[in-house]
């Protein structure tokens, strides 16, 4: 995996962490925005996460990058997701109020 992606994935333990400020962007703002998005389209649920990451990783395609990269990519992210998951269960669920 190139740099620049790797650079978009670790955390960097700051104050400022990149990683962290954009997954609180999408948990704050895109996935309750996506859902109302289907829920006024009568669209199935889940519909805009999938048709809307795949136009998204198409686009970094679309500019060069590499697919090995982007497969790597979502894999470790989707490793981390699915950590972190198991981590809230044990601790009895997500925080109130998250999306």
């Amino acid at each position: 995996m190139n740099d620049e992606i790797k650079k978009l994935i670790q955390h960097d333990m700051s104050d400022d962490c990149l990683v962290c400020r954009t997954q609180d962007i999408v948990a704050m703002a895109l996935m309750p925005a996506a859902a109302a998005w289907e829920m006024a389209n009568e669209l199935p649920r889940f519909s805009l996460a999938l048709q809307g990451a795949a136009g998204l990783l198409g686009a970094m395609l679309e500019e060069g990058v590499d697919r090995a990269d982007i497969d790597a990519a979502i894999s470790d992210l989707l490793d981390d997701i699915e950590a972190a998951i198991a981590e809230d269960r044990v601790m009895g669920g997500p925080p109130q109020g998250s999306a």
